[in-house]
This record gives C-alpha cells, structure tokens and sequence, in this order.
C-alpha cells in the first residue's frame, strides 16, 4: 500500500509505489522467478503532473516521513502523460 505525507507550505504529496525487477532462475523442474521489491518516491503537487524523486528525497527511517532535503525546490519539470508524445524512428 503506498504511503502518503502531506507537504503543509505548498500542499504537495509523497507517495510510493513498489515495482518489482525480476529475473528467471532454471531449475531441473522448469523455471523459478525470484523478484525484488523496487520501491519509488514521487511528489505531486496541485496543478503540476508528479515528478520521481527517489534519488533526492530525505527519509526518517524511524518515523517513515518523507521530506526533501534542504534547498532541494528545483524539481524537474514532469508532464501530464496526455501530453507524451512517443516517436517512432525509421
């Protein structure tokens, strides 16, 4: 289940979303996965589409709170996917 935090000053949100990478064993009774948790922190804010910030973000490991690290404002600019535009090449 992801967590949420609600940023007070500008009414942002943490949340995380868990994927998992997985790679494929061979056994002698057929083939066996073995998947990782891989998780990933984003940070939504009113009117802007919401922007990874898992390499950045600051963590209290006791109390789970999520936080960005002092002077850390410049957030890239993320696009809403309706405006995503995939080109194929030739």
């Amino acid at each position: 289940m992801a967590k949420t935090h609600q940023d007070k000053p500008d009414k942002c949100y943490f949340f995380e979303i868990v994927q998992y990478f997985c790679e494929m064993e061979q056994k002698q009774h057929g083939v066996t996965p073995h998947c990782f948790p891989t998780p990933r922190l984003f940070k939504m804010c009113p009117d802007r589409p919401a922007v990874e910030i898992t390499n950045i973000a600051k963590i209290n490991m006791q109390t789970g709170e999520i936080g960005m690290p002092e002077g850390r404002d410049d957030l890239p600019e993320g696009k809403l996917w309706r405006e995503v535009r995939t080109h194929k090449g030739g």
